[in-house]
């Protein structure tokens, strides 16, 4: 590998890669100190952002007609009408920023290894979350809903476990990707300090968080209730909605005291404040005394509603691991469970923070199924705009939820039907020439 130590030309190689699978005679260069390492991961203005693909599909937000023949992505188009092919730009999409932040952390693991970096526990644990974290977000976007009993030869994602860009991909089974990703967070939690100088940096907390959350969507709720148990137990804070300011342009700040790692999505024409739109059953389904409905939302003069409660205090939708979704994965797996009433006692929990001071009436469930319902009608509207419903319906629909999508644009109806396979999103056409991958059935 060719020695080269200025860590800013390491990153600009790294980020040079345009997809998987595209050679290049420039072999990744080495960081020989955890300095250096650090510095890679702490590239915040490239590691920090997400995907977009999840949220422009997963049905919560309205494009106007005007503003969706406006857009200069076709790609972006065809994510919203739910097209089998096609939904990836050339340069720069998602597929290509989620492995070539993966392909960073394969540098910093590797580096660690073969230069033999002392006192580096703290950073090859936090490589190893961004890269469970990483293929936890790509397996929920272009692979189908972990099913236990279909995991083992349905189709997941490449594993890349090495900064090695002459290895050809291959896709692993969706089980093997879980695998790896349960592999990667279990080495690191006790590799981090509980939290970090800062929510740019991966902690244990967040750690736990993803291991909550990647058991959730296997459907292991035991496993997903010990891991958010356990984070909660140790980072109970919610922030009181009664503290902000519901009149302001964007009520958060970037690192509120919930957020135990900092996400949000790239800048998109079709996600941008001043063109997506919610959809008014969703704003209808909050109460007036939800301080959520005022803190999340504003009614244009047109009479749309726009979605201001980013987590990132900014225009950019937030995708963070947060505390406030810890609490619901914890409601959730108790009602799983059978614990109805440390379900009710969860999710009540969370609400009475997001409500007008007393005017709350805690909720009851008589059944596990009435607990549910809630709890999952209490998500969606918690977890508005955080890049995460795509990956819900596509694991209620597995469980028979029976869930069906709907748009009407420019006068024609577009229907995503229940585990249809376009909810495993096509993989970028070049990526499947260049490497021989079979793409997602269609």
């Amino acid at each position: 590998m060719k020695k080269i130590l200025c860590t800013a030309l390491c990153l600009l190689l790294v980020n040079c890669s345009d997809f998987l699978d595209k050679r290049s005679d420039t072999s990744l260069a080495i960081a020989y100190t955890l300095e250096a390492n650090q510095a890679l991961l702490d590239n915040y203005e490239f590691i920090g952002f997400g995907n977009i693909s999840g949220e422009l599909s997963a049905g919560d937000i309205i494009i106007s007609d005007e503003d969706y023949a406006a857009t200069s992505e076709d790609t972006e188009r065809r994510l919203y009408t739910w097209q089998p092919d096609r939904v990836a730009k050339a340069n720069g999409n998602d597929w290509s920023n989620i492995y070539a932040k993966i392909n960073i952390a394969n540098t910093v693991l590797a580096n660690i290894e073969l230069y033999n970096i002392g006192g580096a526990g703290n950073v090859k644990g936090q490589a190893l979350v961004h890269r469970a974290a990483l293929y936890l977000e790509a397996v929920s976007l272009w692979a189908p809903a972990y099913d236990a009993n279909t995991a083992s030869v349905d189709w997941g994602v490449p594993l890349r476990l090495s900064p090695d860009m002459s290895e050809v991909s291959v896709r692993a089974s969706v089980e093997e990707v879980y695998h790896q990703i349960i592999q990667d967070l279990t080495e690191a939690i006790p590799l981090l300090p509980l939290q970090q100088v800062a929510a740019s940096r991966q902690s244990r907390l967040s750690a736990l968080g993803y291991l909550a959350r990647a058991y959730l969507y296997m459907g292991d709720y035991e496993k997903a209730l010990n891991y958010a148990a356990e984070a909660l137990d140790k980072s109970p804070q919610l922030m009181d909605y009664n503290s902000l300011d519901p009149s302001s342009s964007y009520p958060f700040t970037m690192f509120n005291q919930e957020v135990l790692f900092h996400l949000a999505s790239t800048s998109t024409f079709c996600l941008s404040k001043s063109v997506v739109r919610i959809q008014r059953e969703l704003y209808d389904s909050y109460e007036e005394n939800d301080l959520r409905k005022s803190i999340f939302f504003v009614v244009e003069q047109d009479g749309r509603i726009s979605f201001k409660g980013n987590y990132s205090g900014d225009s950019l939708m937030a995708m963070p691991m947060a505390v406030d979704e810890i609490y619901l994965i914890a409601a959730e797996c108790y009602a799983e469970t059978n614990q109805v009433a440390k379900a009710m006692q969860t999710l009540n929990a969370l609400l009475v923070t997001r409500y007008k001071r007393g005017t709350f009436n805690e909720y009851t469930a008589s059944s596990k199924e009435a607990a549910l319902s809630l709890i999952r009608e209490e998500r969606r509207k918690e977890l508005v705009f955080r890049n995460l419903r795509w990956s819900d319906l596509k694991r209620y629909n597995r469980d028979g939820a029976g869930i069906s999508l709907r748009r009407v644009v420019q006068g024609k109806e577009y229907v995503l039907p229940p585990n249809d396979p376009r909810y495993a999103i096509a993989i970028p056409e070049d990526v499947i020439e260049l490497s021989g991958m079979p793409q997602n059935p269609r």
